[in-house]
């Protein structure tokens, strides 16, 4: 997960909830994860994109999902990751590739936290990287 600009670094976290955003690349895919990386748990986790992230093909409002906007829970260290889009898909549509996600969420003792992360999903455009075909249903018969 990338630092986020603008919050504290893992040493000084101690015992606060720390909710980060990040988009991950893996083989052409493009996935996006929240993950606590402080040590208590996060409550009331809300997350804003800048801008609708249409992923699956173009055919849903990703940034829509209860994920991002019902998330009552997060335990220290837990990270949930939902699939985004292909990159070939997400570069083809022309969305923006600069995006900043604000995350909101509450402390076990009702404190307000906020992060913001900046991120650019160009770099990911010109990453190589090879589909393994997927097995036949014959090859699954053996």
């Amino acid at each position: 997960m990338a630092h986020a600009r603008g919050t504290p670094d893992r040493k000084s976290v101690g015992s606060i909830p720390l909710v980060a955003v990040d988009f991950v690349f893996d083989r052409g895919l493009l996935f996006i994860a929240i993950k606590n990386l402080g040590a208590e748990p996060a409550y009331a986790v809300r997350v804003e994109f800048s801008a609708p992230l249409r992923g699956l093909d173009g055919t849903k409002d990703v940034s829509a999902q209860a994920l991002f906007h019902r998330l009552e829970f997060l335990p220290p260290q837990k990270e949930i990751v939902t699939y985004f889009d292909t990159s070939a898909e997400f570069f083809r549509s022309g969305q923006p590739t600069r995006i900043t996600s604000k995350v909101t969420c509450r402390t076990a003792a009702g404190a307000r936290r906020v992060s913001t992360m900046h991120h650019d999903l160009e770099i990911y455009r010109d990453i190589g990287y090879v589909r393994w075909p997927e097995p036949s249903a014959a090859t699954n018969d053996r």
